[in-house]
């Protein structure tokens, strides 16, 4: 017969750990990554002959923050120094909640130094003129057509997520008073944001003309169904706006957030508060928003032009 796990084992432990998270109301999905990274640690450790948490030292950590250092995926590329900090934080969480519940007598990764994540700008970014290509590639005329373009409207007149907006609800929109209630965002924080006009405009459409003829069964009351009348799944809605993108033509790659990206770039340009953007796109900290400072370049742009001597100079027309 096999063995039984050791209960005083990482693995035994992991298990009570994820279960304490999800009886604390952490999100699915920081569930499902703390399974899987810690899982990978502990799997990682087991193969070099450490299995219990009191086995886990310093050194050790040291070494597998190393081994992270020099992973590659299967592209041939490294993990990115965000994603390396990321993993190291789960560890941290993980012992430090062993530390607490006295299954070990202190929290070796507590004072970890973790990888500085890069400050990275979004690659790309949607001027205001690229926007409305990518918004009138679906065909209108169709039913399918009128449904996505109420999705790529919505996405860009609100900033949201897609995992927010898979999990709308018809009754979330606020018609009247041109607001849509976000439930249970990132961080499990609901938030009301405006909607714009012609983004209204397109999901009463699609309402009225398009969803009574794709539900099928039980009605839930999801906002934007598939033909199959089933919610959509995150991969299904990025490789659909994705596909907008590309026949768009406009040269620039992305899906659901590019749509965000640059709605928050297009706004501030506009002159738009960074507060206010926070809030759109429901930032718990400001230095999330303000990574968009530096993308939006336009008014720096005007400044430069306005102020530098030599932006001032015209380029010499070549001679015929």
């Amino acid at each position: 017969m096999p063995r039984s796990p050791d209960p005083q084992g990482m693995k035994a432990l992991l298990s009570e750990y994820l279960e304490w998270m999800q009886a604390t109301n952490y999100a699915k999905r920081t569930v499902s990554y703390r399974r899987k990274y810690v899982g990978h640690f502990i799997d990682w450790c087991e193969e070099r002959g450490v299995s219990r948490p009191g086995e886990v030292t310093r050194p050790i950590l040291e070494r597998y923050r190393r081994e992270l250092h020099r992973h590659r995926k299967k592209d041939g590329k490294p993990l990115s120094f965000r994603s390396q900090n990321g993993r190291l934080s789960m560890l941290r969480s993980f012992f430090g909640w062993l530390a607490r519940q006295n299954h070990i007598l202190y929290n070796p990764a507590a004072d970890l130094e973790l990888p500085r994540p890069e400050k990275r700008l979004p690659r790309d970014v949607l001027s205001a003129s690229e926007v409305e290509r990518v918004l009138n590639q679906p065909d209108a005329k169709k039913p399918l057509g009128v449904r996505d373009r109420a999705i790529l409207e919505t996405f860009y007149s609100t900033g949201m997520r897609r995992s927010e907006l898979i999990g709308l609800r018809e009754h979330d929109l606020d018609f009247d008073r041109g607001t849509v209630m976000i439930r249970l965002g990132k961080g499990k924080r609901d938030r009301v944001v405006p909607i714009g006009g012609r983004a209204s405009l397109w999901v009463e459409k699609y309402l009225t003309e398009v969803r009574p003829e794709l539900v099928a069964g039980r009605d839930d009351g999801t906002l934007f169904l598939t033909y199959r009348g089933e919610p959509f799944n995150e991969s299904r809605l990025s490789l659909m706006v994705h596909n907008y993108v590309k026949a768009s033509g406009v040269g620039k790659s992305g899906a659901c957030h590019l749509l965000r990206h640059s709605m928050a770039t297009l706004m501030l340009e506009n002159g738009a508060d960074i507060r206010f953007i926070q809030q759109m796109l429901g930032h718990e900290d400001l230095r999330s928003t303000q990574i968009y400072t530096q993308v939006s370049i336009r008014k720096l742009k005007e400044v430069h032009d306005s102020t530098h001597p030599g932006a001032r100079l015209q380029r010499r027309t070549k001679r015929s």
